[in-house]
């Protein structure tokens, strides 16, 4: 694993790949240097309802029996689906049997269609991110594993007690998203990162004042070429599949550490990335043997600065 920031994960959503892709390529992120992997959590891929897609939480699990020292995450965990209790209890569960790697990434739930559509909740966008406030509060208290009341307007607890607590008596909370009104408020009281998402990169600058003691996580799509030569066919690619997403980087590893540099001067101490060929083996090591040096090298302290 990388020594200090800036990290580099790798986003990994599960959808039309199967398990042993996934693992595999879990497992070389954690053998290359990456300091985490990241899946997301839908009962359905937006936009591709008929694709397969395992659920998040119980591949998490089954990686974390298959890989040792990389964290894992989601990006973002659906509040909805989940009771707050509930989730306090997963997750220091997964945090205990994966050694304390369980990086606990949250949201309150912006597809709105997939909610209705499996019956999870018609509620509007407040009314879900305060449910979020909530379980953020909730999960504080529980992680404690002294007895617990609440009395909130979503949710009540009585004396409730979850055993055992997690490894360091609480686990890093990811807020993502880079709403003004609902979101950054949230990041601001709860969050030990603020996970900016690319469509938002452009405003990063205008919106970390206001996610507190957060630190800085970027999420991006990279087209990463191996050579001048094949530049183009790849950032061509990349832009088909996520030029629509903003924040698209595409090159060679130099060009695409420059980038990374330019994010890191704005305060960005983790990127969690999703590759153009969905993280193959090959650019996850072309990635970490090229791109992760030529960042953490150009920054203060780092090799080419002593």
């Amino acid at each position: 694993m990388t020594a200090g920031p800036p990290f580099f994960g790798l986003f990994l959503p599960q959808l039309r790949m199967d398990f042993g892709t996934i693992e595999h390529r879990a497992r070389v992120a954690e053998e290359s240097g990456f300091h985490s992997v990241w899946l997301m959590d839908h009962l359905s891929p937006p936009g591709l309802p008929d694709a397969d897609c395992l659920e998040g939480w119980t591949l998490a699990s089954a990686l974390a029996a298959r890989t040792s020292t990389v964290r894992l995450g989601h990006l973002v965990l659906c509040d909805p689906f989940r009771h707050p209790s509930v989730l306090a209890k997963m997750a220091a569960t997964l945090d205990v049997i994966s050694g304390g790697r369980l990086e606990l990434g949250l949201g309150w739930g912006s597809v709105a269609d997939e909610l209705h559509a499996f019956g999870v909740s018609d509620d509007p966008a407040p009314v879900r991110a305060a449910r979020l406030a909530e379980t953020l509060a909730i999960l504080e208290l529980m992680f404690s594993g002294e007895p617990v009341s609440f009395d909130g307007a979503h949710y009540h607890l009585e004396g409730a007690m979850a055993r055992p607590r997690p490894v360091a008596g609480r686990i890093p909370i990811h807020l993502g998203g880079a709403g003004r009104r609902l979101t950054m408020p949230l990041v601001a009281r709860f969050a030990d990162w603020w996970n900016c998402p690319s469509y938002a990169v452009e405003r990063v600058a205008a919106l970390k004042p206001l996610a507190g003691s957060a630190r800085l996580s970027i999420q991006l799509p990279v087209g990463l070429a191996a050579s001048a030569l094949e530049r183009d066919e790849v950032a061509a690619t990349a832009q088909r599949r996520f030029g629509s997403w903003g924040g698209l980087i595409a090159g060679t590893p130099d060009e695409v550490a420059a980038s990374l540099r330019h994010e890191v001067e704005l305060g960005a101490d983790l990127f969690v990335l999703q590759f153009s060929d969905f993280g193959s083996p090959e650019t996850l090591r072309l990635f970490a043997d090229e791109v992760m040096p030529a960042v953490a090298g150009a920054m203060p302290g780092g090799p080419a600065a002593r």
